[in-house]
C-alpha cells in the first residue's frame, strides 16, 4: 500500500513537469538506457519520434514511464536513464530539484535567444565548437559523436543544427559557458550577436553567467527590430529548436545510413512544429529559383540528391505566394506508382505541409478514387497516380458533373518526368495543356479572356537520349520532353561535395563446360511446343516465354532435375559469382545491406529463396526477402502495395539486409540508403541504370554486373554509360541555346505533337468506322487451342471489361479464388480468376457488377483469329479493330431473375 503512494506521487510529479520534460528529453538517448519498457513499445516510441520528432516521442515515452503497472525501482531507473543520456536538467526536474523562478526565466531567454539567432549560429566551424563543448560538459560523448556523424555526413551547417538542439537542454548556465566558446574559437562576430561585449575579445573567461546572459536577454527583450519581436514567443513556440530533424538523433556514429535519404538540410523535423521550415542545399535552391518564380521547369537532378524535397518546398512556397496574393492555390502530385502515393504523402509532402495546408492522397487502391472530385476541391494537396487524374480530366471534357478541369489546379508536379512521351498517360495529360496553351493564344489575339492553366514541375533523374546514336537526336529526345511539359528550361547542377562516387564492377561468369540440367529442361520445352502445336516467338528465357512455360514444366521430371540440381559440379557458374560476392559485402562491412536487380519475377523469388536456404548466408547474418510487381500479368502471384511497403520497411529497419528485386524497385521508390547493388544478369537502358545505382547511396557504395559470357549484357552497360555521357552533353548543349532558339524549337516540338494527336485521332475514328465485325473474331486458349468464343458472345462494361456471360461458355472454364484481389468498392469487385477446364490456361477474372458474375476475358490468354488467319502477338483488346456490344445491365439482370423464378416453381 506504501508502495502505492509513493508511486502515485512519482507519477504526479512526473505529469506536473511533463511541458518541461517533452522538450528537454532527447528520446532515442534515453530509450537506450530504460529497461523497464518494453521493445515493442520502444520501438512505437522511436518511429514517432522520425516521423513527428522528439517533443510529440517524449509524450508518448512519458506515458510508457508512468503507466502501470510498476517495476520495482522504475522511478529510480528512470533518473538514471535521463542522467545517462545527458538530460541532467530533465533528471533534476523529476527529482524536484527546481531552478529558482528568476535563473528558469533567465535559461528561457536563453532558449529563445539561439531560436532567434538561428540562422547565423549554423554558420560556426562545428568541429571546433564541438570540441570545447565536450570540454566544458555541454555535450556528452554521445552527444558529440552525433554532432561529428553529422557534420561529416551532411555538412557543418547540419552539425551546427544538431549541436544547438542539444546544448539547448543543459543545465541553467549552459549560455555563458557557450558564449565563451565562441569566444576562444574566434567567432568574434556570432560572440557579439549573442551578447558578448566587444571589449572582452582578449581578455579572460567571463567568470560567471549573469552579465552575458542579462545582455542577451536585454537584447531579447528591448530590441525593436522586426527579427527580435518574434521572441516575444512562449516557451512552448519554441519547440522546433528542441524538436529538431526526425533523423537526427536516430543516427550512430559509424552509421553508413545518411540522416536524409534525399541528401536535404532541413531544419525540422517531418512533422515537427508549425514554425518547422525547409532548408535546401546551395545547388537545390539554385535549380529551384525558376520554379518559385512562376516558370515550368524541369529539375534534373540524380537519385538521392532531393528532388522530391524541393518540390515539397516549391509547393510550400506556391501556396503561400498565393494566399499572400488573397488567391487560393490548388497542387496536384503525379506518380505512375502506387506505392509512391503513400511514400511522398507520409515522407514528405504531410510533414512539411500539414500545419499549413490540407494535404490528401489518392491510388488505384483508394478507397477515395471514387469521390477524387471532392478531395480536390476539400484539399490544397492531392498526391495521386497519373492514371487518375487522366480519368477525371476526361471525365470533365465528356461534359460529366464529377470531373475535373486543367484550370481548377494551380500546380501540377510530376514525378518521373522522363515518362512523358507518347502512349504514356503523363502525355495524355500535357496534350489537354498543350491544346489549350495555343487555343489561349488564338483567345489572346482575338482579346478574349484566356483559360488559366497551372504551372508545369516535373521532376527526374534521368531523361535518357531514347535510343539516340548521335548528339543530334539526343538534344531532339530532351527537347521534346521539354516540348511535352512545356519547361522554360531544365535545370541541373553539379552537386559538388555533395555527390557520391560509386565503385563499379562488371563480373563476367563462363559458360559451364556440362549443363546436364540445362538440356532436360530443354527436353521438356521441347515436348510441350509438340504438344500445344505452338512455337514461341518470344525470346527463350523472357518474362513472356517463362509465364509460357511455368504450368508444364512444374509437372514433369521433377525428380530427375532434383537430383540433377544437387550435384555442386554442374552448378550455374553465374550463382558461384554471385554468392562470391554477396559473401564478400557481409563480410567486409559491419553493416551491410545490398540490392539485387534481377529480370523476372520468378527469379526474383527463386533467389530470395536460394539465399535464405543457404546456410553460409545466415552465419553472417544475410537477411533476404524480395520486391516484385503489383500487375496481375504474370502466372506468379503479384504482390499487393501493403506487402511492398511492408518488406521496404523492413528493409529499413534492418530486418531485411538484402532486398532482391524486379525493377519494380529501380524507379522512384525511396529505399534506405544501401551500400552494394547488385544487376544479375539485368540490363536495360541507361535511365535504368542510373536509377539502379542510384539505390547505393551510402559513402562506400559498390554496383556489380554480373553477366553470362556472350550474352552482350556487360556491352549493353558500355552502351548505356556512353548513352549517359551523351545525355549529360546534350543537357548542357540545351542549357547554353540563347531563349529564342530555345522557346523556337519547343513551340516547333509542340504543335508537331499537337498534330500527330489530331491525326491519330482521326485514324482511330476512321478504324472504328472500318471496324472487323465482332463475328468475324474468333478465340481460342492459349493453353490447349480449344475453341473457346466468337466475338458475337464477349460485351463491354463501361467501355472497359470484355466479358462473356452466355451459358455456353460457362460450361468452359473453372473458378478459383485469387486471395491477392481485394474489393474495389466500387459498382464492381474482382473475386478470383477463371481458366480453362482442359488445361488449366488462366482466361481471366471474375468480377462481381451490379449483383452478376461477369466472367471478364483477358486477351492476352487467348490465341485471337479473323477470317481464319491467327492475330500475332495480340496483348491488348485495344490492339482489336471491333466495336463489341455494350453490357445490357437490365436484361441479364431479368433473364436472371426469370431463371430464379422458374426453379423456384420446380421446387
Amino acid at each position: 500500500m506504501e508502495d502505492d503512494k509513493q508511486n502515485t506521487v512519482w507519477e504526479n510529479l512526473i505529469e506536473d513537469f511533463r511541458p518541461r520534460l517533452r522538450k528537454l528529453i532527447v528520446v532515442e538517448q534515453v530509450l537506450d538506457h530504460v529497461y523497464f519498457i518494453k521493445d515493442d513499445q520502444k520501438d512505437k516510441i522511436r518511429q514517432k519520434a522520425r516521423t513527428e520528432g522528439d517533443t510529440v516521442a517524449a509524450n508518448l515515452l512519458i506515458d510508457a514511464v508512468i503507466k502501470k503497472p510498476h517495476e520495482q525501482g522504475w522511478f529510480t531507473a528512470f533518473i538514471v536513464a535521463l542522467k545517462q543520456a545527458g538530460c541532467l536538467l530533465a533528471a533534476d526536474y523529476v527529482q524536484a530539484k527546481l531552478p529558482e523562478p528568476e535563473e528558469e526565466a533567465e535559461n528561457d531567454y536563453c532558449v529563445q535567444l539561439i531560436h532567434l539567432l538561428y540562422p547565423s549560429l549554423i554558420d560556426m566551424q562545428t568541429d571546433a565548437v564541438c570540441l570545447h563543448c565536450q570540454g566544458d560538459e555541454l555535450l556528452t560523448q554521445e552527444d558529440a559523436d552525433i554532432v561529428n556523424t553529422e557534420s561529416k555526413n551532411r555538412g557543418s551547417r547540419n552539425g551546427a543544427r544538431e549541436l544547438l538542439r542539444r546544448i539547448v537542454r543543459n543545465r541553467p548556465g549552459w549560455f555563458s559557458k557557450f558564449l565563451n566558446i565562441l569566444r576562444v574559437t574566434e567567432h568574434k562576430d556570432l560572440y557579439q550577436l549573442t551578447g558578448g561585449s566587444p571589449e572582452s575579445d582578449m581578455q579572460d573567461e567571463p567568470s560567471g553567467s549573469s552579465s552575458a546572459s542579462k545582455e542577451s536577454t536585454a537584447r531579447v527583450e528591448g530590441s525593436s527590430t522586426p527579427e527580435s519581436k518574434d521572441t516575444s514567443m512562449t516557451t512552448e513556440e519554441t519547440t522546433d529548436l528542441y524538436n529538431g530533424e526526425n533523423s537526427d538523433s536516430k543516427q550512430l556514429p559509424n552509421s553508413s545510413e545518411p540522416s536524409q535519404p534525399d541528401g536535404t538540410d532541413s531544419v525540422a523535423a517531418a512533422g515537427g512544429s508549425e514554425k518547422a521550415d525547409i532548408v535546401l542545399r546551395d545547388y537545390q535552391m539554385e535549380v529551384a529559383r525558376p520554379a518559385l518564380e512562376g516558370k515550368n521547369i524541369i529539375i534534373c537532378l540524380p537519385t538521392g540528391s532531393g528532388k522530391t524535397r524541393v518540390a515539397v518546398y516549391i509547393t510550400k512556397k506556391h501556396l503561400d505566394c498565393r494566399r499572400t496574393a488573397g488567391q487560393s492555390g490548388k497542387v496536384v502530385i503525379l506518380v505512375n506508382k502506387i506505392p509512391l502515393v503513400e511514400q511522398h504523402y507520409s515522407a514528405e509532402f504531410l510533414p512539411f505541409l500539414k500545419h499549413t495546408s490540407k494535404v490528401e492522397r489518392v491510388s488505384g487502391d483508394s478507397q477515395l478514387k471514387i469521390s477524387f472530385t471532392e478531395i480536390v476541391k476539400k484539399n490544397d494537396v492531392i498526391i495521386c497516380t497519373a492514371q487518375i487524374l487522366e480519368n477525371y480530366l476526361e471525365r470533365s471534357n465528356k461534359g460529366d458533373d464529377e470531373g475535373v478541369d486543367l484550370k481548377d489546379l494551380t500546380l501540377i508536379v510530376i514525378d518521373e518526368c522522363h515518362h512523358t512521351q507518347k502512349g504514356g498517360v503523363y502525355n495524355h495529360i500535357m496534350m489537354r495543356y498543350l491544346k489549350q496553351k495555343h487555343k489561349n493564344k488564338r483567345l489572346k489575339k482575338e482579346q478574349k479572356t484566356p483559360v488559366p492553366l497551372p504551372q508545369i514541375l516535373g521532376l527526374t533523374a534521368s531523361p535518357g537520349v531514347g535510343g539516340a546514336t548521335k548528339m543530334d537526336k539526343a538534344e531532339d529526345h530532351i527537347l521534346r520532353i521539354c516540348a511535352n511539359l512545356d519547361a522554360s528550361k531544365i535545370m541541373t547542377r553539379s552537386l559538388g561535395k555533395h555527390k557520391k562516387e560509386i565503385d563499379k564492377i562488371i563480373v563476367t561468369v563462363e559458360d559451364r563446360k556440362e549443363d546436364p540440367f540445362g538440356d532436360v529442361i530443354k527436353k521438356i520445352m521441347n515436348a510441350i511446343h509438340t504438344h500445344a502445336e505452338l512455337f514461341p516467338t518470344c525470346e527463350l528465357g523472357s518474362q513472356n516465354y517463362e509465364q509460357w512455360v511455368v504450368q508444364k514444366e512444374r509437372t514433369e521430371n521433377k525428380e530427375e532435375l532434383k537430383k540433377l540440381a544437387e550435384n555442386p559440379e554442374y552448378e550455374n557458374d553465374s550463382l558461384s559469382k554471385l554468392r562470391a560476392k554477396i559473401l564478400h559485402e557481409f563480410s567486409s562491412r559491419d553493416q551491410a545491406r545490398g540490392i539485387i536487380f534481377t529480370k523476372t519475377r520468378r527469379s526474383a523469388i527463386a533467389l530470395s529463396q536460394w539465399v535464405q536456404e543457404n546456410p553460409k548466408f545466415a552465419d553472417i547474418g544475410v537477411k533476404a526477402a524480395h520486391v516484385i510487381g503489383g500487375g496481375d500479368q504474370s502466372v506468379v502471384k503479384p504482390m499487393t502495395a501493403a506487402e511492398q511497403r511492408d518488406v521496404l520497411s523492413k528493409f529499413g529497419t534492418g530486418d531485411v539486409n538484402l532486398l532482391i528485386a524486379t525493377t519494380v524497385a529501380e524507379e522512384g521508390l525511396d529505399i534506405p540508403a544501401c551500400n552494394f547493388v547488385i544487376r544479375y544478369g539485368l540490363v536495360t537502358n541507361e535511365i535504368a541504370m542510373i536509377q539502379a545505382q542510384g539505390r547505393g547511396r551510402a559513402e562506400d557504395s559498390s554496383y556489380t554486373l554480373v553477366e553470362v559470357k556472350g550474352s552482350g549484357v556487360a556491352e549493353r552497360e558500355c552502351v548505356n554509360e556512353y548513352r549517359t555521357k551523351m545525355m549529360h552533353k546534350a543537357i548542357d548543349k540545351i542549357r547554353a541555346l540563347n531563349h529564342a532558339d530555345y522557346d523556337r524549337k519547343i513551340t516547333e516540338f509542340q504543335i508537331q505533337a499537337i498534330m500527330e494527336e489530331k491525326v491519330r485521332m482521326i485514324k482511330q475514328k476512321q478504324k472504328d468506322m472500318k471496324s472487323e465485325n465482332p463475328s468475324e473474331l474468333k478465340f481460342s486458349c492459349r493453353g490447349c487451342s480449344k475453341d473457346v468464343c466468337s466475338g458475337e458472345d464477349i460485351q463491354i462494361i463501361e467501355n472497359m471489361h470484355r466479358v462473356n456471360v452466355s451459358s455456353e461458355f460457362s460450361q468452359l472454364f473453372i473458378q478459383r479464388e485469387n486471395t491477392s484481389l481485394q474489393e474495389r468498392l466500387l459498382d464492381y469487385e474482382t473475386n478470383g480468376f477463371i481458366a480453362c477446364k482442359e488445361c488449366g490456361q488462366r482466361w481471366g477474372s471474375m468480377m462481381l457488377y451490379r449483383g452478376i458474375e461477369c466472367p471478364c476475358l483477358h486477351v492476352k490468354n487467348f490465341v485471337v483469329a479473323t477470317n481464319g488467319k491467327k492475330i500475332s502477338k495480340c496483348t491488348k483488346w485495344s490492339e482489336l479493330a471491333v466495336k463489341f456490344s455494350a453490357f445490357d445491365y437490365a436484361e441479364h439482370a431479368s433473364r436472371m431473375a426469370e431463371s430464379s423464378d422458374d426453379e423456384e416453381e420446380t421446387e
